[in-house]
């Protein structure tokens, strides 16, 4: 499935160059983003066709975070500046409960051990994968792969 394919691609994005248990951690984000990322192409939520196309759910993410009430942190995240932290509590509070559910099965663990992954990993993923400091139109996996991994 896309959630697989595309948590092994964020996982190098987010664990690349890092040893120890920091690059674990990582990695173990990744999947997790991965699967929350497949879970919202579903149609586990809604989806990222309203910016960035079909392929690119990051956008769709990105507008149910700012409707959340996190949009000074996601606009850290895409700008240039530093990463503001979100919590696991807010990440579960922004996401549609079957999107997250979804992803934690993929994941093998709970929903408030997913969202707790998932504001380590957002911060740092959406940071690499807005180089620019926009949200990019192409494909989620044309944006990691022209990041040379």
């Amino acid at each position: 499935m896309a959630g697989n394919d595309l948590g092994s691609l964020l996982g190098g994005l987010l664990g690349g160059g890092q040893g120890g248990s920091g690059g674990a951690a990582a990695g173990g984000g990744g999947n997790i983003l991965g699967a929350l990322l497949g879970a919202l192409l579903g149609g586990g939520g809604a989806g990222g066709a309203q910016a960035g196309g079909a392929n690119n759910p990051l956008g769709g993410l990105l507008d149910m975070l700012t409707k959340s009430g996190l949009a000074d942190q996601a606009q850290s995240w895409i700008g240039t500046g530093d990463n503001q932290p979100v919590s696991g509590a807010q990440i579960k509070e922004a996401l549609p409960d079957d999107a997250l559910r979804q992803a934690a099965q993929q994941a093998g663990v709970s929903p408030d051990e997913a969202a707790d992954q998932l504001a380590q990993a957002l911060p740092q993923a959406v940071d690499k994968l807005t180089p620019n400091g926009a949200v990019p139109t192409e494909s989620l996996e044309e944006i990691i792969r022209k990041q040379n991994l």
